[in-house]
Order: structure tokens, then sequence, then C-alpha cells
């Protein structure tokens, strides 16, 4: 009898994350009450609370729920028979076909962090694996020959996530923005940071033709 039980507790945990998650994307972790989020999830708070103490440790689990995703991507791009493509489909996962509401939710998270230490743990966390496994990911690439070793994958890959970071924040404000249509330019700008160092332009020589950089 114990892994029915098993069973039915992880799927009712589930079912409160994906509560919640509607709950946070609708109306912003501080305007979202447990209260709330059981009504949503159709539990008593002391269910509710048997599973999740508090929002932030609904917080934690969602996070829990991201970290096997992403390492599930990466994973797949890592397997993936032609690395660049395999990276453009990712791409392609995260910007554009992520729901709206997973949107919202994640920026919510990021602004929260701003405020509550342990919402902050807890992002910190999530980036410091997503950051390890997009250094995982960029090294097989190196391995197998498509990237430059002298590519340095720290400052690129730190590049890259604040730009998905950007377009998630853009999506998430600005309702005419079309994230299809930016995503060519967002693959040019990753094949650009993951191509030969000697064909970037420099600090030196925008300083010698200042007009450039105008």
């Amino acid at each position: 009898m114990r892994r029915p039980n098993a069973q039915r507790q992880n799927d009712r945990r589930e079912e409160i994350l994906a509560a919640a998650k509607r709950c946070f994307s609708r109306s912003g972790f501080h305007g979202t009450s447990m209260q709330q989020i059981c009504a949503e999830a159709q539990m008593s708070p002391g269910g509710l609370y048997r599973y999740f103490p508090s929002k932030e440790a609904i917080i934690a689990g969602i996070a829990e729920q991201d970290r096997a995703d992403v390492a599930e991507k990466f994973q797949a791009i890592v397997e993936a028979p032609d690395f660049f493509p395999a990276l453009a489909m990712a791409a392609r996962r995260y910007i554009v076909e992520e729901t709206t509401e997973e949107i919202c939710l994640h920026t919510e998270i990021k602004a929260e962090s701003r405020r509550n230490p342990e919402i902050a743990k807890i992002y910190a966390s999530i980036e410091r694996e997503v950051k390890g496994g997009f250094l995982a990911v960029l090294r097989h690439g190196v391995a197998r020959g498509e990237i430059p070793p002298s590519v340095n994958l720290d400052i690129a890959a730190s590049v890259l996530m604040a730009l998905v970071d950007g377009l998630y924040w853009r999506r998430a404000v600005d309702p005419e923005f079309d994230a299809e249509t930016v995503l060519p330019t967002l693959l040019s700008v990753t094949s650009f940071l993951l191509s030969e160092p000697h064909h970037h332009t420099t600090q030196k020589e925008l300083a010698d033709h200042p007009a450039a950089g105008e």
C-alpha cells in the first residue's frame, strides 16, 4: 500500500504547485495568500500546510521542478547529433513556446528575490545550477569541435543568460512583444558569442573609431 499512497501524495503535491503557479502568475507573490492557493487547489488549509508550510516552501518546490526540467533540456542538447540546431530548439522552447503563465511566474520570483532573503537563496541556487549546466553544455560543444576552444565560455554563458532574462521580462510586460520575430536575432547573437574571439570588435577598436559606437 505504500507505493499507491506515495503516488497520491506526489500527485497532490504537484496539484498544489500547479495551483500556486496560477495564483502567483495572476496576483504576484505578495498578492497571493495561502487561502487563495487553498481555494485554487480545492483543499483545506490544514491539507495544504501538511505539504507546504509557507509560500517560500512552495517556491522551493517550484524550483525543484525547474531544476529537473532544465537538467532534462541540457541533457537533450548534449545527446543531440547536431549541437547548434539542438541549442536553437531549446531557445525556441524557452523564449517562444513557454506559456505566459510560466513567464510571469519566473519574473515574479526574480523580483521577489530582491526583497525576500529566503527567496533570494532559492533563486541564487537555481541560477548557479542553470549556469553550471549551461557551461557543461558549452564545454561539450567545444569537445565536439563546434565551439572554438578560445571562446570564454563563462562570459558567453553569462551574456546569454542575461539575454534570456531580458526577453522573459519583455514578454511579461509587453503584450505586443513577438518573441518569434526576435528569436533569429538571439540565435545570431549566440553564434557570434560562440565564434572565434578575433572576429569580434574589441574595446580598443571601438575607441579608435568612436563613430562606430554612436
